[in-house]
């Protein structure tokens, strides 16, 4: 870890791999080393951007353009991207290292994928402690993509600076289709595919959810005008640079009004919180407190035991096992 800290420090990007392997690892001693690996890194700041979107949108090509173009400009783009791990096997196809052929060649680009492992919210375990690795590793704009379009896929707009909801045209009554939750969370609605023979309709689709965003409830955090609906094109690049601009020019309103500063701040805390949860559930699969589980689950399975009441009684026990 003592020359871990220096060469990320540096932008080395094979010091950013094996970091984020450290970080994703769940060994007692790992971890360990992965605490003193965050105290020990240097406070930078990137531009947090979280992606999300239907299934067959074209997250990938869109990233991949997207980022592109922000390299071109000569700013260093770090990309996770999230793969669904099997319910069954647990394992992950991690594919987007293969699709995002021409930006994973780029000396100013990292790709990351990393499994799900079944956590919900569109995001992986430890998405937040991977972020502030690439921060402290020199990168301009971090992009996390989520595993999917739904309502739990939310999570991911408390660790980014801004949400970009990308949709397909000609999706059929997507209105209806997507939920209302990350309608609310999205700081921007890029409509894909908008060329060829989809671009008509991809204008009347932006327009759908412009009117549709009209209707929701107002956010101290948005400007007039936003959150907006636009149309891109990833394959043909139309539309990227006005994208970019609109979230350069949301980012500079909420740094000048605070909020920017405020949500980071506010992240910081949930951040914590969530840490706090996931050590006490960790506790319940080691030592005592593993036993008790198991007996009292054998109880509520055969129908001896109530499970509200059983719960209780873990509870209690645990109070007791911490005092």
């Amino acid at each position: 870890m003592h020359d871990l800290a220096p060469a990320l420090a540096t932008g080395d990007r094979r010091a950013l791999a094996r970091a984020i392997t450290l970080i994703e690892s769940t060994r007692p001693d790992h971890r360990a080393a992965a605490v003193a690996l965050l105290a020990a890194l240097p406070r930078r700041e990137a531009l947090r951007i979280g992606l999300s979107g239907t299934p067959g949108v074209g997250k990938s090509t869109f990233i991949e353009a997207f980022g592109l173009m922000l390299v071109g400009q000569g700013l260093r783009v770090a990309v996770l991207a999230v793969d669904p791990s099997s319910a069954r096997s647990g394992g992950s196809i991690l594919g987007d290292k293969t699709r995002m052929e021409h930006l994973s060649r780029e000396p100013r680009a990292f790709i990351r994928p990393s499994p799900s492992r079944a956590e919900l919210g569109g995001v992986a375990r430890r998405t937040r402690e991977t972020v502030r690795l690439c921060e402290a590793a020199g990168f301009d704009v971090v992009l996390v993509e989520t595993v999917g379009v739904g309502q739990s896929e939310t999570l991911v707009a408390d660790m980014t600076d801004l949400f970009v909801l990308l949709l397909a045209p000609a999706g059929g009554d997507e209105l209806q289709g997507v939920k209302r939750g990350i309608m609310e969370m999205a700081d921007l609605i890029l409509v894909n595919k908008a060329d060829g023979e989809l671009l008509a309709t991809a204008r009347r689709t932006v327009s759908d959810y412009a009117g549709a965003l009209r209707l929701l409830r107002r956010r101290p955090q948005d400007p007039k005008g936003f959150p907006k609906a636009m149309p891109v094109s990833a394959t043909e690049g139309t539309g990227l640079a006005e994208a970019w601009g609109e979230m350069q020019a949301l980012t500079d309103w909420r740094r000048e009004h605070g909020h920017f500063d405020a949500h980071r701040a506010e992240q910081a805390r949930r951040w914590f919180e969530a840490e706090v949860r996931a050590g006490l559930l960790a506790r319940l699969a080691t030592g005592p407190a593993r036993a008790a589980m198991a007996r009292l689950g054998a109880a509520v399975e055969a129908g001896e035991a109530d499970p509200v009441a059983a719960a209780a009684e873990m509870l209690g026990q645990m109070a007791d096992l911490s005092e």
